[in-house]
């Protein structure tokens, strides 16, 4: 049983929260894309966390956790990742937690290309809104076989030194003549990659094997994404997107086992729009600035890796219709509803309208999707508490129809309906 758990729309969906939830149905939960450039929060029984690189289900003591292959992996925050979960209890080895051989390594000179391009392009105001995580760089190195991956720790021998060697010569050529930073060490990045060859080395192996022969064995697998539809590098809002393939349908190429199928796609959508970083938000220029203060405030709405706030709007039905699509969804959740609660009415985006006047229900691109207005329809509201419903029948009628709603709209199937953060606080029809 292979499922994917992906995000509708622009990330931050409560992805997390759903893996924490539904990992107890499942043997292993393996992330197949991304880096530490976002944030998973989780609120349970054992506490709040925030995960970055590793799979939200090391929450359950019974689940194993894969990093895949198709990752990019910064070992000095994957150290301090660990260490942060054990200090909350959270037991952590390679027996619960294994590493991709081919996943890539995020260097230090990664990390620090980032931040010093994102500096440029602000001078001009062409900055991507970059998390400075080092993730497009490590990606485009990746792709230009200028890096290492997670399996040459395993072998630091004269091979691997040359390849470093070469990748250094090649950077600081960025580095010095477009920058006018002072050269990378090579012999301070050998350094580095020793220190973790010595800490990982356990953790490190073919995942693709594990999981292939998981599968057959009839184990469940979940598979966790990272972000959401609209932040994928081919089909999300390029060039306002992650470096990375955000789609379900990549789940088992990314995690290992590319000759599998999935059997079932999760979306994850939350009740109203929310988007972190540079990029068209359509749903944002349907609220006045007090009203998008409103609802930040109501949902919390902060970057679990960064902190930034997040800019906010009502839910929107092109997007996430879109969103749906890409996925395959078979069946959706519709996290942070309870957010709704104080609203008298609930405006939704129904449609765009484009430039030259014409309404579309259909989610344009470039600079069609730039110059597009929101077309708002207005539901009804339930204004009460609804953190304590257990059943979809405990919902307020107005409640019952805004999910009605939702699922109508998109073409699919709401199954689970999240009120809540905690891992009980969630309706599943």
């Amino acid at each position: 049983m292979l499922t994917a758990i992906t995000g509708i729309n622009w990330g931050d969906e409560g992805k997390g929260r759903m893996v924490d939830l539904l990992s107890r149905d499942y043997d292993i939960v393996a992330r197949y894309q991304g880096g530490d450039n976002a944030g998973h929060s989780v609120k349970n029984d054992r506490g709040s966390f925030v995960l970055n690189l590793i799979p939200s289900g090391i929450l359950r003591p019974e689940v194993v956790c894969v990093m895949g292959g198709g990752m990019v992996v910064d070992p000095a925050h994957l150290e301090g990742e660990i260490a942060q979960l054990q200090q909350k209890g959270i037991a952590i080895s390679p027996s619960n937690l294994k590493i991709s051989d081919r996943a890539t390594i995020t260097m230090p000179f990664h990390v620090l290309q980032d931040g010093l391009e994102e500096a440029r392009l602000a001078k001009t105001g062409a900055q991507f809104g970059s998390t400075k995580r080092g993730i497009a760089y490590s990606y485009g190195d990746k792709f230009m076989k200028k890096t290492l991956r997670m399996g040459d720790l395993l072998h630091m021998d004269a091979g691997v030194r040359k390849r470093l060697d070469t990748i250094v010569e090649s950077k600081n050529l960025t580095m010095t003549e477009i920058y006018g930073q002072p050269a990378v060490s090579a012999d301070e990045m050998w350094a580095w990659c020793q220190h973790y060859a010595a800490l990982f080395a356990p953790y490190i192996c073919d995942v693709g094997s594990y999981l292939a022969a998981a599968d057959d064995a009839g184990k469940k697998i979940l598979f966790e994404a990272q972000l959401g539809a609209l932040r994928d590098i081919d089909y999300g809002i390029y060039p306002y997107t992650s470096s990375s393939n955000t789609i379900g349908a990549y789940a088992p190429i990314g995690a290992g086992v590319p000759g599998r199928k999935l059997d079932l796609s999760v979306g994850i959508m939350k009740a109203y729009s929310s988007c972190v970083g540079e990029g068209p938000f359509t749903a944002e220029l349907a609220m006045t600035e007090d009203e998008k203060h409103l609802l930040r405030e109501a949902g919390h709405e902060y970057g679990a890796a960064t902190g930034r706030p997040r800019r906010v709007g009502p839910f929107d039905v092109v997007a996430s219709r879109y969103g749906v699509r890409c996925q395959g969804c078979d069946e959706l959740a519709l996290t942070l509803l309870d957010v709704l609660d104080y609203m008298e009415t609930i405006p939704v985006v129904e449609k765009y309208r484009l430039a030259d006047g014409t309404l579309t229900e259909d989610f344009p691109m470039g600079k069609t999707l730039e110059d597009a207005q929101p077309v708002l329809k207005t539901l009804p509201g339930w204004h009460c508490d609804i953190t304590a419903a257990r059943r979809f029948e405990d919902l307020p009628t107005a409640a019952q129809n805004y999910v009605a709603y939702v699922e109508q709209a998109v073409g699919c199937k709401v199954k689970y309906i999240s009120v809540g953060p905690e891992r009980d606080a969630c309706i599943i029809r």
